[in-house]
């Protein structure tokens, strides 16, 4: 993993000083990172529509001989990986050739797959160890993506985090940065379409010193440049949306991760919230 975000790093530090043509065969390559082995020259190059020599450029302006060797590292990663326990296993299609719901189940299963390889364990470790020791935790987005922040602010708070999501009321996203503090947490969930408010609120918040993260579908989704830290997630779908499946796998081991920093705290929160609720005749008592 940690070879796997070396050279995504190369590719990402080069990106904002690439020509155009070579960021998108940038985009290309962060988009694609596990098919680039079974790719050639030619391969890129009619997917991309950028020359072959551009692409050999391309690699050379990253920190590689040529494309050959950038092909090469990420193979043996990807072999690596191959060689790993830690994947889901897919439905037999051949079972069910026609059953739509064992289609879509299998996309899921590829984008969570697709998900535990992509999340890079020490950036999440980072980011778990951030949010427990912040004062608050703020989330935001728009579209779907205002959803899933709020989901994933209502899954910290019944683990103890002090969390809200930003809302879009009297106030902007840009005027509620303003009463965030530099012991504040920002994340942001953008998915396609992307939102500019949102780029623009992770740009804003980085410009005040706010330490904001990302939740996304790509390595070079327009947010991931002004954020300190980002958690990828594949989120395909057979539809023109993005699926919920590997976002929520995500959201609750967050959760989860955050709850296992402060047991105590976790504990005392979930049992005061049901203590609440009880008295207010909302729920029924199991006893």
């Amino acid at each position: 993993m940690d070879r796997y975000k070396k050279i995504k790093d190369k590719i990402k530090g080069k990106y904002e000083l690439l020509p155009r043509n070579h960021k998108k065969v940038a985009d290309y390559f962060l988009d694609n990172f596990d098919r680039i082995p079974f790719l050639n020259v030619q391969d890129i190059s009619r997917n991309t529509g950028i020359s072959g020599a551009s692409i050999v450029r391309f690699a050379r302006r990253v920190g590689f001989d040529g494309f050959s060797e950038l092909r090469d590292a990420i193979a043996e990663i990807f072999q690596n990986q191959m060689n790993s326990d830690g994947f889901f296993t897919l439905f037999d299609k051949h079972k069910a050739e026609e059953d739509l719901l064992t289609e879509v189940a299998n996309l899921d299963i590829q984008n969570i797959n697709n998900t535990l390889n992509m999340v890079e364990r020490k950036t999440f470790d980072k980011i778990i160890s951030s949010m427990s020791n912040a004062n608050r935790v703020f989330t935001a987005g728009l579209g779907i993506s205002y959803l899933l922040a709020e989901i994933l602010a209502y899954q910290l708070t019944q683990v103890g985090i002090d969390s809200s999501v930003l809302k879009h009321t009297h106030t902007t996203f840009h005027e509620q940065v303003l009463f965030m503090n530099k012991k504040d947490i920002l994340i942001v969930l953008s998915f396609p379409p992307y939102s500019k408010e949102t780029i623009e609120l992770a740009k804003y918040a980085n410009q005040k010193d706010i330490e904001t993260f990302a939740i996304t579908n790509r390595p070079a989704s327009p947010v991931t440049f002004h954020t300190k830290a980002n958690l990828i997630v594949k989120s395909e779908n057979m539809l023109y949306t993005n699926s919920f499946a590997a976002i929520s796998v995500l959201i609750n081991a967050i959760a989860t991760a955050c709850a296992l920093k402060k047991k105590l705290r976790a504990k005392e929160i979930l049992e005061e919230s049901e203590k609440i609720m009880i008295n207010q005749n909302q729920i029924i008592s199991e006893d």
